[in-house]
């Protein structure tokens, strides 16, 4: 789904009831930190706003080992993550409020998150 150009995915919990539509980019972001907690056996609430055209409420999901995650990506391309996202994401998720989505920090100078240069590669952050 494309929404103003947005390429949307959703995350999807339990049996499929439970459905929200987020963009790829940030996807892929949850997704990480998502995994990471998992992989250390923590468990925690993901809450997100819902859509005005289901309510505009609020939804919270309690995310666990046993717990079935869907990431459905729209495009086909994997984004390149940025790490000072991640990092402030999974300081959120190990908050007492557990994850919630954050706007993505604006990123940095290369020079100040790596010494090492990265290759150019435009078409990894998922623009079509």
């Amino acid at each position: 789904m494309r929404r103003t150009g947005i390429i949307m995915g959703r995350f999807i919990y339990g049996n499929g009831n439970t459905k929200v539509e987020i963009e790829d980019r940030a996807l892929a972001h949850l997704q990480q930190v998502i995994g990471s907690k998992l992989r250390r056996n923590e468990c925690f609430f993901f809450t997100w706003r819902d859509d005005v055209s289901i309510g505009d409420g609020r939804r919270s999901v309690w995310i666990h080992q046993n717990a079935d995650l869907v990431f459905k990506f729209h495009g086909h391309r994997s984004p390149q993550l940025n790490r000072d996202w991640l990092e402030a994401l999974t300081a959120v998720a190990n908050s007492g409020s557990g994850l919630y989505l954050t706007p993505e920090p604006a990123p940095r100078s290369r020079s100040s998150q790596d010494p090492t240069p990265l290759p150019d590669r435009a078409d990894a952050v998922g623009l079509d």
